[in-house]
C-alpha cells in the first residue's frame, strides 16, 4: 500500500466530530474534526476544512487542512495549500507548498528513535 494511490479504508466526513484514538491500515481521509491520536503504518489524507487536534503518527501524511499538534511520519509529510500545521513535525522528508502555514519545529530524521516533543498545549494546541 505504500506505492501509487492507496485505497481509502477509513473516512471521517465533513461535519463529523470524532474524539479518541484512531488506527487504520492502508489509507484514511479526514474531512471533519478529529481530536485525539492517530496511529498507522499507512497514509493519512487531511482534506481542506479538516481539523486534527492531537498527535499524528503515520507512514505518510498529506495535509490540505489543519493540524494542531505533533506529527510524526516515518516516510513523508506533504503540506499543500491551504494546509496549516501548528505544532512540531518529525519526518525524513518534508514538502511544503506555496501558501502553506507551518508554525513549529521540524526534526528531519529517518531514525525510529522516539523524539521528545513539548506537550500538545505548548506545540500550538
Amino acid at each position: 500500500m505504500r506505492s501509487g494511490s492507496p485505497e481509502i479504508t477509513g473516512y471521517v466526513g465533513k461535519g463529523m466530530y470524532v474524539e479518541g484514538k484512531m488506527e487504520f491500515e492502508g489509507a484514511a481521509r479526514i474531512d471533519g474534526h478529529l481530536k485525539g491520536e492517530i496511529n498507522s503504518d499507512g497514509t493519512l489524507f487531511v482534506g481542506e476544512g479538516a481539523l486534527i487536534e492531537g498527535q499524528v503518527n503515520v507512514y505518510t501524511v498529506i495535509v490540505s487542512g489543519e493540524i494542531k499538534g505533533l506529527v510524526w511520519a516515518k516516510n513523508r509529510v506533504e503540506l499543500k495549500q491551504p494546509g496549516r500545521v501548528y505544532g512540531d513535525i518529525k519526518t525524513p522528508n518534508l514538502i511544503i507548498g506555496e501558501g502553506v502555514i507551518f508554525e513549529g519545529k521540524c526534526i528531519m530524521s529517518d531514525s525510529d528513535r522516539p523524539i521528545e516533543f513539548p506537550s500538545v498545549e505548548k506545540a500550538g494546541g
